[in-house]
């Protein structure tokens, strides 16, 4: 547990999938971390320090997670953990960075809540970290389970045709007008390359070709690693599958559509391409 009388120290607090804020003093666009000692306001939440990744001198992270019911003080503003990403000047900055820190925190955050009793026996699983091997797990004082933050690696393609175009989809989920790359999550047994061609094909009726690694991303929500990909086109009649894309199409760099905001990797791999870099 972390002494709440250490002035200096700054902490992450989150309510849900928020970031909290108190309204005054505090920008959003300048500082993520607040003073700890403002955790006096919410008794009954989970204080907690995150381990360094590898132990990096300064890397420990602390964080508040606030629960959902407790009533937050008029001048506390709420902004969605998602919502910051848009301040993100570069989405692949190493775990140093400032909205890295942030994200690790979330993540963990959310862990915490998700993994209060053990998966194996029930039991309810110690408040604190054990760290195994340099890495964030906690522990089942019944069965002695070791368990481990959850991350569930998922793909992202940018695919592109030899007409200088790229296919974008409007997921049911989106707002409307919003398109993007196609997505999907990685399946027990397969490799990053197969879960790129296996979710084009089940979502868009495409065959694709020359698959290239491009860049990685930590997103929270709820637990993902994003894997972001570049393919072409190499055969097939797009056709979208109804139950996750409702329409998807070949776009050039004049007819775009509304895309998806700053900060995440689908965005990172169309500003790429628009720079002519992919």
């Amino acid at each position: 547990m972390i002494l709440v009388n250490n002035l200096n120290k700054t902490a992450f607090f989150f309510q849900g999938v928020s970031i909290l804020l108190p309204a005054e003093g505090f920008d959003i666009t300048m500082s993520r971390e607040i003073p700890l000692v403002y955790s006096s306001y919410f008794p009954d939440s989970d204080i907690f320090t995150i381990p360094a990744i590898d132990n990096t001198p300064g890397g420990a992270i602390s964080c508040v997670y606030v629960p959902n019911e407790t009533i937050l003080p008029a001048d506390w503003q709420l902004i969605p953990v998602r919502q910051t990403l848009s301040l993100l000047t570069d989405c692949t900055a190493e775990t140093g960075n400032s909205v890295a820190r942030m994200l690790r925190a979330f993540h963990i955050a959310q862990w915490r809540q998700e993994s209060r009793f053990c998966g194996s026996c029930g039991g309810k699983n110690n408040n604190e970290f054990v760290e195994e091997g340099g890495e964030t797990a906690r522990l089942c004082p019944v069965c002695g389970r070791m368990e481990f933050p959850r991350i569930a690696p998922a793909v992202i393609t940018l695919i592109m045709n030899d007409k200088d175009e790229i296919l974008l989809a409007h997921n049911k989920k989106f707002p409307p007008g919003l398109y993007s790359l196609i997505a999907g999550f990685v399946e027990a047994g397969e490799n990053l390359e197969a879960a790129v061609a296996r979710e084009i094909r089940e979502e868009v009726n495409i065959e694709i070709c020359e698959i290239r690694y491009a860049v990685s991303q930590p997103w929270p929500f709820p637990n993902s690693l994003m894997v972001g990909f570049s393919a072409r086109y190499a055969s097939g009649t797009i056709k979208p599958d109804g139950d996750e894309i409702e329409d998807a199409q070949w776009f050039n760099r004049g007819n775009l559509p509304k895309l998806p905001g700053s900060g995440s990797v689908s965005r990172l791999l169309i500003e790429h391409w628009l720079a002519n870099t992919t």
